[in-house]
């Protein structure tokens, strides 16, 4: 299946998007925004790539870097910058934070700072939609860090005993926070593990747009068609440090050749290009799409700046007691 124009267009705007944003997130961080800030730089093309392959009642479950999901599966920037600012007008009413996305308008059931978290969650999403028989998928987003808990391989089994319309997304930026995948790692492809659960796996270019919405397109086919869970694979890299708490960001792990050899992959350019040699943009379409972002941006935080603080008897609201 060809990709058209309309789908290329929308997947380097939502990129962009995300990628204005994270420098807007870096100015504000300095400037004393407060909570830990993990970005996406760099790994764009995943986010988008997946996304841009479900329809907007699909469900999504993300990590501590829920930011980028969230905007790739269309949710309300106003809302996110409000929760990022602890406002109650944010997704979650202020009291997540950028590890806690929530917006179930959008089918996103929520980032999660506790790594590995996400893949049960998306186990239990994707069993309610076959009982309810809705044809919804599940994606589950990880990294490689969380390749390698317990809740990641018990999920897997699950989703391969149960045929659950589920697809597990690993986001392999060859690093656990600063611990190298040579490391913590006794298998340098984690796709290939897919093969012990029953279930199919593939390793796919993170870098690419393209690559990352054809191989999530398939794998979401075959689990909205009743055959079950996917495993992908894909290798991309994080230009920034785990998080902006890092006053080196990463080059104390990492040398700046092996981070300048990345940026020639960069997927917002790459996607660019593709756009130009296809003849469907021109630098000023692109400059007008950036101009579109940054306003978007500006408006958002306009926005969550001029809301109301979530108060601190908030914390105890919404929240499950058992008596």
């Amino acid at each position: 299946m060809a990709i058209s124009k309309e789908l290329m267009l929308d997947m380097y705007r939502r990129m962009l998007l995300s990628r204005r944003v994270d420098e807007k997130i870096i100015e504000m961080y300095r400037a004393g925004l407060p909570g830990m800030i993990h970005l996406c730089f760099g790994e764009e093309a995943v986010g988008v790539g997946v996304c841009s392959a479900l329809e907007k009642d699909d469900y999504v479950l993300s990590t501590h870097r829920g930011k980028g999901h969230y905007i790739a599966k269309g949710g309300n920037l106003k809302a996110m910058m409000a929760e990022l600012m602890g406002k109650k007008t944010g997704s979650n009413m202020g009291k997540g934070g950028a590890m806690h996305i929530i917006d179930r308008s959008v089918g996103m059931l929520g980032a999660n700072g506790i790594v590995g978290s996400s893949l049960p969650i998306a186990c239990g999403a994707a069993l309610s939609a076959k009982l309810r028989k809705s044809g919804q998928v599940t994606v589950g987003f990880y990294g490689d860090g969380a390749a390698n808990s317990g809740p990641c391989h018990e999920s897997m089994n699950l989703a391969g005993i149960w045929k659950l319309p589920v697809v597990f997304v690993c986001e392999n930026n060859f690093y656990q926070v600063s611990v190298p995948l040579s490391k913590h790692s006794s298998v340098e492809d984690f796709y290939v593990r897919a093969a012990g659960y029953g279930i199919p796996g593939s390793k796919v270019d993170g870098m690419d747009v393209v690559a990352v919405y054809e191989a999530a397109r398939q794998a979401v086919q075959r689990a909205r068609s009743g055959e079950g869970a996917t495993v992908l694979e894909c290798k991309t890299y994080r230009f920034r440090g785990h998080a902006e708490s890092d006053p080196t960001c990463g080059l104390a792990y990492r040398c700046e050749e092996e981070i300048a050899s990345w940026k020639e992959r960069e997927p917002v350019s790459r996607a660019q290009a593709y756009l130009f040699e296809r003849g469907w943009a021109t630098e000023k379409d692109l400059e007008e799409i950036d101009r579109r972002c940054r306003t978007e941006i500006d408006d958002a935080v306009e926005f969550a700046r001029s809301s109301e603080d979530a108060p601190p008897q908030w914390a105890m609201t919404d929240v499950f007691k058992s008596e």
